[in-house]
């Protein structure tokens, strides 16, 4: 199996956390690594047994921040992602709806620019994105 980069936001979080302690360890030949800016909703002691993995690197940081993103992209030759970071839960949506908008639509919107324009060699990773009912909506 060709190793592989992946970039999974919001791992800090209830599910991402889970998600990386399950792909660290079973993966040990791919390299993961965290973006998450540690909001209310991310908690590092979530992964305090992931810190000495040498396939897991954590970084702080928003995914708004357009440098950050290129230079974790080029850093780590991103070739994939699992976006999970979103800012959730109906009543702080009506009190600061611009952070909503901010994180859950420019910040993915970044994420899939930065994605584009760091591809090489015209290989198409992959995109996954898991979010809230904030983002998609009642289903």
């Amino acid at each position: 199996m060709q190793k592989k980069n992946i970039l999974v936001t919001g791992g800090a979080g209830f599910i991402g956390s889970h998600l990386l302690r399950y792909f660290v360890n079973k993966y040990p030949g791919f390299e993961f690594i965290n973006l998450d800016k540690l909001t209310y909703a991310g908690n590092l002691e979530n992964l305090k047994d992931l810190e000495k993995k040498n396939n897991y690197h954590f970084i702080k940081g928003c995914i708004t921040d357009t440098a950050l993103v290129n230079k974790i992209f080029k850093s780590y030759s991103i070739d994939n992602i699992i976006h999970l970071a979103a800012e959730s839960h109906v009543d702080k949506s009506i009190t600061d709806p611009q952070k909503f908008v901010k994180t859950n639509v420019i910040g993915t919107i970044n994420l899939l620019e930065c994605f584009k324009n760091n591809i090489k060699n015209n290989f198409v990773g992959k995109f996954y994105h898991v979010s809230t009912d904030e983002v998609y909506g009642s289903l």
